[in-house]
């Protein structure tokens, strides 16, 4: 097993982040909306993938499916691969590989939008 994409530890606090310290010593720390945007789903990825074609001078208005603020309200490991996880906006189809998940930690984001990439 790569241990880049091996958790150790997986720390879920339901209204603020999930935080993951990997087998590489490196910690990722995923903010629920962060995590929620970047849901993997088959719908929720169309819909990034249409937005992207949008211009730009268009404004998408969400349809609010809860009360209050986002919240993460069950997850559950999905064999020895990944993470799913239940929001309070009643979503809880996208199934976060570990990959992915390493994939989209919010340091290798921020790295890769001051590299220019």
């Amino acid at each position: 097993m790569d241990p880049r994409t091996t958790p150790l530890k997986l720390n879920l606090k339901r209204d603020e982040h999930l935080e993951i310290q990997w087998q590489d010593g490196h910690v990722c720390v995923y903010p629920l909306a962060y995590l929620r945007k970047r849901c993997p789903c088959a719908s929720c990825k169309t819909f990034r993938e249409e937005q992207a074609r949008k211009p730009r001078t268009s404004l998408t208005v969400f349809s609010k499916t809860s009360e209050g603020p986002l919240a993460a309200t069950h997850a559950e490991l999905v064999g020895g691969y990944a993470l799913r996880i239940d929001w309070s906006d009643q979503h809880g189809s996208g199934i976060y590989s570990f990959q992915y998940l390493r994939d989209i930690c919010p340091e290798g984001e921020k790295a890769k939008m001051e590299d220019g990439r």
